[in-house]
């Protein structure tokens, strides 16, 4: 097996289509709107010690999660043919709970007899994790209180099922059923990367994945390497954690060093009773998709991209949450925070080829309720069993040099689709009555600020609704002179009365209430000309 250059090029490029491959019997075997509309999932490729040497370009946030903390994971069992391992544990290797992992080993026929290789997995958000609040994403101050916990654990062992996770999931999750339909689909994913992966010639694998390594680092310091050096320092804040705290501030100073990058976030928020807290795996995550972006488009995406960057989290910190910290917006929120603070400390070095910020949050909305015969869903052969539904909205994105941000799109840590007006009224008691881009919400400048967007659910039916959202009070910021982005709003409307909502809280809703989202826009960059 050569590995000259193009042969290089041609691997990672075969180790991506797998990837991508895993995430289509993916997308097409899940149950959930979640997983297979909205593709709230990401595939991936590890070697036998848990180094990443492949990955779709999915979900940012998993980008650098999964790479993070695989090789403890993989670490911590004796691996046969047919294992299965399942986790969500933050505090090993997870994000937040409803993002459940699954992991398959892949094993070699070689001259010396089966050899353990490599390990395909998925990620993917759940609709469901049990909990306090329908989908799992509400308000807590407790991870405990967030739903089901799961440290990594045999769903399969040797290719028998292991009875106790499917027990855990019927006792815990709302819609149990449709949970583990999702997991199956994870699992079968994970089953065509293992068979697709054992298919490549065995002789000089190994050496071709060292060889990938090693190029993969060098983009990774040749991309710092082209930052000058020096140390640059930038400041923002989360608005609140939902239970009463905030602001919460976001500092980092960033070294640059030659090829090398430090990114210390001392002198941020410690953690807070409230779910924004962030995992160490989040946040090397949220650092990591920067520098990527920095990166060129073809850079072969393995774990040996990050080496050259060194993430420094005093423990106990918002950003290196402690074992048993509420978690469930860190991933979604928090996440969008740490992207706005390196990007801004960044501009300062690099003003040319950063861009204002984007929206910076998620725009998280959770509905859930029991189907009964007064819901207009026309599921009346369900009536009396859950339902929930999850999406995440579009925003505006941040002008740059090169021209204006894009409008109504989703930003940073997340890349989802967005969520298919028919599936949703077809499956849930919710009707759309508006969906639109929300003019003039991008910010001003010589390049405007990408616009947010505006939409509207009708209920049809008693049930809830969760909200973690943020830049409702602070604006994204512009740059180079450019005006701030507008803030989003929520609001919820009664029987003709309307009434803003708390960016992050729950509330029950009555059929006919109309629940309205306006997302933020982006910040503008470089001052407006005359007109």
């Amino acid at each position: 097996m050569s590995n000259d250059a193009v042969s290089i090029s041609l691997f990672a490029h075969r180790l991506s289509a797998l990837c991508e491959e895993m995430g289509a019997v993916l997308k097409r075997s899940a149950i959930s709107p979640n997983i297979r509309d909205r593709e709230d999932f990401s595939c991936a490729l590890f070697d036998r010690s848990g180094q990443l040497i492949a990955q779709a370009a999915h979900i940012p946030v998993h980008l650098g999660s999964m790479a993070f903390a695989m090789a403890d994971v993989v670490g911590a069992f004796d691996w046969q043919p047919g294992d299965v391992v399942v986790f969500n544990d933050p505090a090993l290797g997870g994000t937040h709970l409803p993002d459940i992992t699954v992991v398959s080993p892949v094993f070699l026929d070689t001259v010396v007899g089966t050899e353990l290789f490599a390990f395909s997995a998925t990620r993917a958000h759940h609709a469901d994790i049990g909990g306090k609040s329908p989908g799992s994403m509400g308000v807590e101050t407790s991870l405990e209180d967030e739903g089901l916990i799961i440290s990594p654990c045999y769903w399969f062992e040797a290719g028998h099922e292991q009875a106790a996770l499917a027990v855990r999931f019927r006792e815990r999750v709302r819609a149990p059923e449709e949970r583990l339909g999702d997991l199956s689909a994870q699992k079968a994913a994970c089953m065509v990367g293992a068979r697709r992966l054992a298919e490549l010639p065995v002789a000089g694998l190994d050496e071709k994945i060292t060889a990938l390594m090693a190029v993969s680092e060098a983009y990774g310091r040749n991309a710092i390497d082209a930052i000058p050096d020096g140390r640059f320092t930038f400041e923002d804040a989360l608005e609140d954690d939902g239970c009463g705290s905030g602001p919460l501030p976001i500092r980092v100073e960033i070294t640059i060093a030659g090829d090398t990058a430090t990114v210390d976030f001392s002198g941020s928020a410690a953690v807070t009773p409230g779910p924004v807290n962030c995992p160490m795996a989040v946040t090397a995550a949220s650092v990591l998709y920067v520098f990527r972006c920095l990166m060129p488009a073809h850079t072969p995406q393995t774990s040996a991209v990050f080496h050259p960057i060194n993430i420094v989290v005093p423990e106990g910190c918002l950003l290196h949450a402690t074992d048993g910290a509420a978690v469930a917006a860190g991933n979604v929120e928090t996440s969008q925070r740490i992207v706005d603070v390196v990007l801004g400390a960044l501009a300062q070095a690099i003003p040319e080829r950063i861009p204002a910020a984007a929206q910076g949050t998620m725009n998280n909305v959770i509905f859930g309720g029991d189907r009964s015969g007064s819901d207009q869903s026309g599921d009346d052969q369900h009536d009396g069993e859950p339902w929930l539904y999850y999406e995440t909205l579009a925003g505006g994105m941040g002008a740059h040099a090169g021209g204006n941000g894009l409008s109504a799109v989703q930003c940073h840590m997340t890349n989802t689709k967005n969520s298919s007006i028919e599936v949703l009224e077809m499956h849930y008691p919710l009707q759309i009555r508006e969906y639109a881009v929300r003019s003039g919400s991008g910010g001003d400048g010589l390049f405007v600020g990408g616009d947010g967007m505006v939409r509207e659910w009708v209920v049809s039916a008693d049930c809830s609704v969760s909200l973690l959202t943020e830049r409702r009070t602070s604006m994204p910021y512009g740059l180079q002179g450019g005006d701030a982005g507008a803030s989003g709003r929520n609001c919820l409307c009664r029987e003709g009365v309307w009434q803003e909502l708390a960016a992050k809280g729950s509330w029950q809703l009555q059929a006919g209430d109309v629940i309205r989202i306006e997302t933020p826009g982006g910040g503008g960059f470089g001052i407006a000309e005359e007109k």
